[in-house]
């Protein structure tokens, strides 16, 4: 019985690849002008009360926050009971740091908090923040620490991780960092200040998203099919994210109102909602893990649709997701311990007390932490297989073409050769 070889061409038409991207740009096009109309309806008119957030004082005149250099730290009298013997009282001796103030003059005497003391001492050398309030008060202490200055090691641990993300990466990882950069910036400019003005947080928060999601992925992946897909597949799990987030709030009775930051913002800002603030924040942690699993996902489809051009569209799809089993498996490992990681405080509590662990991971802090890792888990695993779906459409309808898109790829015996020399220009869009 001989063997039947198949010489039919499989025809890398340019036409297939231009129906595609008319196809994603027809669903993507709407979503992106929506966001733009919405942006500029939602556009924030800085309409909203400033204050030094860092200076609890700066209302009061002659009150100034200050920097300084650390000297030296002696065990003497502290500058808070100096002179108490006087009345009745005792002196007390503890550690005294002496700072050289940037603006110049004499060294000043500064008191640290033991809490801060015990988790780390105050070196010479150390940049502080504190206040001067020597212009204001008569016998209390003039000087009061409020922080360490970490402008120095955070800028260069900023720079190693650009220049390691560049040397890894290449130009695509710095277009990814110009695209990190330019995400943050629009964040600052138009979410944060629109949530200030008492906008609608989900409206603010999906059109912010949508916004950013569209510049970072066409800008640090290029603009073609392959980062189109993935953009619809975290368009969808912005959407499931979305509507999860809505939902929980409301059934789960999660207020936002767990920490200091939040009861801040409540009294100095009382037009922003706490709850809507946590949605926003929802989804904008959601966002950051759906870009890496829908991209990769994408690329998954069109790199297995190279090294196998004559697959078909059911065994490109269940390839993907055998890839995907894997990456939701460790996304999912991911997400649920970082949080934990940012909950140890809260953890380490919930140990000493004698309330069980279910309760402890109902409480309000507890709980919001909880609902992040569920409801960013199942977006990100919805995401997957609907990424995949459209990256094996789209793979299908564009083709895995040669170099020119035009030379039809023959298969059999005697064109083996010729399929070798092809595979090697293999243009993927």
């Amino acid at each position: 019985m001989g063997h039947h070889h198949d010489h039919s061409p499989i025809l890398q038409d340019p036409k297939r690849r231009q129906r595609a991207s008319i196809i994603l740009w027809a669903l993507l096009a709407p979503v992106g002008i929506i966001a733009m109309v919405m942006v500029i309806a939602l556009w924030p008119q800085g309409n909203y009360d400033r204050f030094a957030l860092n200076n609890p004082m700066e209302t009061s005149e002659g009150v100034n926050m200050s920097t300084g250099t650390v000297t030296r730290t002696e065990v003497e009298i502290c500058p808070s009971s100096a002179g108490l013997d006087e009345y009745g009282g005792r002196e007390l001796e503890c550690p005294v740091t002496y700072v050289m103030p940037a603006h110049g003059g004499a060294e000043i005497q500064l008191e640290v908090p033991p809490e801060t003391l015990s988790s780390r001492e105050v070196k010479a050398g150390d940049q502080v923040r504190f206040l001067d309030l020597s212009q204001v008060t008569g016998e209390g202490v003039p000087y009061i620490f409020v922080d360490f200055v970490r402008t120095t090691p955070m800028l260069l641990l900023a720079i190693a991780y650009a220049v390691v993300v560049v040397l890894v990466a290449g130009w695509r990882g710095g277009r990814a960092l110009i695209g990190l950069f330019g995400g943050v910036a629009f964040m600052m400019a138009f979410m944060i200040p629109a949530l200030l003005e008492g906008q609608n947080p989900v409206l603010v928060a999906l059109t912010g998203s949508t916004v950013i999601m569209f510049g970072a992925l066409y800008f640090a992946h290029g603009l073609n099919a392959k980062t189109s897909t993935a953009l619809l597949g975290t368009l969808f799990g912005l959407a499931v994210t979305a509507w999860l987030a809505v939902w929980l709030t409301d059934s789960a009775a999660l207020t936002g109102a767990t920490d200091e930051h939040a009861m801040t913002l409540s009294t100095v800002a009382p037009q922003v909602s706490l709850t809507g603030l946590l949605i926003c924040g929802l989804l904008i942690g959601g966002m950051g893990v759906l870009n890496d699993v829908t991209i990769t996902q994408s690329a998954t489809v069109w790199e297995l649709a190279e090294t196998a051009p004559h697959a078909t569209a059911r065994d490109l799809f269940f390839k993907g997701m055998r890839i995907g089993r894997d990456h939701i498996a460790s996304t999912v490992y991911t997400i649920a311990f970082a949080y934990a990681g940012a909950a140890l405080p809260i953890l380490a509590i919930a140990a000493m007390s004698d309330q069980s662990f279910g309760n402890t991971l109902t409480t309000g802090s507890m709980a919001e932490e909880v609902i992040r890792i569920l409801i960013g888990s199942i977006g990100l695993v919805l995401a997957i297989p609907v990424t995949t779906l459209i990256a094996v459409v789209v793979v299908k309808a564009t083709g895995t073409g040669g170099a020119h898109g035009t030379r039809p790829v023959r298969t059999g015996r005697r064109a083996a050769s010729r399929a070798v020399v092809n595979d090697s220009h293999i243009n993927v869009e």
